[in-house]
């Protein structure tokens, strides 16, 4: 298993050592221990979840606060371009993205921490997307930012993407009161 730096202090991406013959192929998606050896606080996941969306569907950004939830994504089915977003008030990163492409053929999982805005934009026909949270769903906690916010200036892969009602009309963040934000913790 390998563990890739991104350009925000926390986010990871974990490259799994694949055995694969004839017959198919075995991957470790998770190992709590290499994570500790990267000197990451190990996440204890109590959600799992699976999502489908066709060509073009951008879901996001979304976080939760209070609550916040870690999560570990991968795509088991298609490509999908995936974002998070430090929203953490006093963070040294505050309102810097990073993105990953994940898709079934490299099999990359990404880990974004708690206090992180998260989305994704699907680049193929279909993709089936998963992820591993580190605190429940709470729809009273539930919160999102534009997608295209130009304080963000997140560099999507689409120009038009497909939106649900409730991401397309987010607020922008600089319209978000500060304690409906995560707080950065050294």
């Amino acid at each position: 298993m390998k563990i890739i730096e991104t350009d925000l202090p926390g986010c990871v991406v974990v490259e799994p050592q694949v055995f694969g013959d004839s017959r198919g192929f075995f991957f470790e998606s998770f190992n709590r221990d290499r994570f500790a050896e990267h000197g990451l606080a190990v996440p204890q996941f109590v959600q799992g979840n699976v999502s489908s969306s066709t060509r073009g569907v951008l879901r996001g950004l979304h976080y939760q606060w209070p609550k916040p939830q870690g999560k570990y994504v991968s795509v088991v089915e298609g490509e999908v371009w995936d974002v998070a977003v430090d929203i953490r008030r006093g963070s040294p990163t505050f309102g810097r993205w990073t993105a990953v492409l994940l898709n079934a053929e490299n099999r990359r999982h990404f880990w974004i921490p708690a206090g992180f805005a998260h989305g994704f934009v699907t680049l193929s026909e279909r993709a089936v997307f998963t992820y591993l949270c580190t605190e429940t769903y709470d729809r009273a906690a539930d919160a999102g930012i534009r997608w295209n916010d130009g304080e963000l200036a997140v560099d999507w892969p689409v120009s038009e993407p497909v939106l649900s009602d409730k991401d397309a009309k987010a607020p922008f963040l600089g319209e978000i009161a500060p304690e409906r934000l995560p707080v950065f913790a050294d």
